[in-house]
């Protein structure tokens, strides 16, 4: 029981410092979400970024609108088909994207970084061991 509290603690706290970074660059975490998937993954069919980051396809439509409301990215129809909307970055996503993301990147790492190389190893390999359970 006392390694439940432990991690679910730890995870909280994570949780705590990544969304109070994603927050100071004034977009939200589910944004910000959004924003890093189509940075690094380009263009996607807005029916699919949901199972991609892991939120409901029913609050999709209402990122990508306040996204779209803010300038960062645009609908852009599907040449193959009709019914498919793609979400796009817009150079204004675009440039927030390359000025914020790797300060996000070494604030995750400032997380970690009281931890050396193999402890961070080790805790990989034992979190996916607890995570791969049937």
């Amino acid at each position: 029981m006392k390694l439940l509290v432990v991690m679910l603690r730890a995870a909280q706290t994570v949780e705590d410092l990544v969304k109070k970074d994603m927050r100071s660059y004034g977009i939200n975490p589910t944004e910000f979400a959004v924003l890093e998937l189509l940075y690094h993954k380009g263009d996607q069919p807005i029916q699919k970024i949901g199972e991609k980051i892991l939120l409901a396809s029913s609050s999709i439509t209402y990122v990508v609108d306040r996204l779209e409301e803010k300038g960062f990215v645009k609908r852009v129809d599907s040449s193959e088909d009709r019914r498919v909307k793609f979400a796009s970055l817009t150079i204004k996503g675009k440039e927030l994207m390359e000025e914020v993301f790797p300060k996000h990147e070494k604030r995750i790492e400032e997380i970690f970084s009281i931890l050396n190389e193999g402890e961070i190893d080790l805790a990989i390999k034992l979190l996916k061991k607890i995570g791969l359970q049937e």
